[in-house]
């Protein structure tokens, strides 16, 4: 039996031109929910709206570029105006890094956390009033297997990620009173185009797709587990393989892990 959870909900989903975020465009629009897509990219959230030709009226372009945070509150009052509620607010949109510590100059980490860390709860922050006032709401961010520990040529990338679980552990924690919930999204290997357009030391893309993520599991797979962790109320939804072993390894044996991480392939 499909859970109703989203059915006739508002769902609003960044990133969703493309990877995990278009895979769950797909799944909530199929499970009955109104869902509103953004992302930097509209011919991409255009495409994406058109890959629901029955439901297409349950699908709303909102283009939204999180390295610009000033005008994401106007925005906000705007769809609240239009729609009157937001019931879940899926924050998926990111962007990885391919360099050395030494090798990155420091407006890259600050564009790195530009997007990733201040975008994200930039919009957030903007939504939150919202929830409380309606008493209830449910808020998931995108943090990464690498957001628990370092890896090489991640630094920004993987500070960025490791920021976002002490502010969202902090938000779920102030508003369990307000009947809103929250969750961790901890990717692993995701067979998605996030290698192509990680930054490099120049701040170009990277341009080409990793190993290891050529060998993850799909967008739509990964968008499933995610749902499934939302219906079940996880505070940290793992999304992966056997890769995720390297958590609890992280956890219970501090140096295994670095044993490990030393021999793994960093692209």
């Amino acid at each position: 039996m499909v859970n109703k959870i989203f059915s006739g909900k508002i769902v609003w989903i960044t990133g969703a031109s493309s990877g995990i975020g278009e895979a769950l465009v797909y799944e909530l629009v199929s499970r009955g929910a109104t869902v509103v897509i953004s992302s930097n990219d509209t011919p991409g959230l255009e495409r994406v709206k058109a890959g629901c030709p029955d439901k297409s009226s349950k699908v709303i372009c909102v283009p939204l570029d999180l390295s610009e945070t000033s005008g994401i509150s106007d925005i906000v009052e705007q769809l609240m105006k239009t729609l009157g509620r937001i019931d879940f607010l899926l924050n998926i949109a990111g962007i990885s890094q391919r360099a050395r510590i030494d090798e990155t100059p420091l407006w890259l980490d600050r564009k790195i956390f530009e997007i990733n860390y201040f975008g994200t709860i930039a919009l957030t922050k903007a939504v939150l009033p919202y929830m409380i006032s309606q008493k209830s709401g449910y808020i998931a961010a995108t943090s990464s297997i690498s957001g628990r520990f370092g890896f090489p040529l991640r630094s920004a990338y993987s500070a960025s990620k490791q920021a976002l679980h002490g502010f969202f552990e902090t938000l779920y924690l102030e508003n369990k009173q307000n009947n809103i919930r929250t969750s961790v999204i901890i990717p692993g290997r995701v067979s998605t185009n996030i290698s192509f357009h990680a930054l490099d030391s120049e701040g170009k893309e990277h341009g080409k797709m990793d190993e290891g993520l050529a060998k993850g599991i799909s967008p739509e797979k990964a968008a499933k587990i995610i749902v499934r962790g939302i219906i079940r109320n996880k505070r940290e939804i793992l999304v992966g393989r056997g890769e995720l072993t390297l958590l609890y390894i992280r956890r219970i044996w501090p140096w295994l892990f670095f044993r490990i991480a030393d021999k793994v392939k960093s692209t």
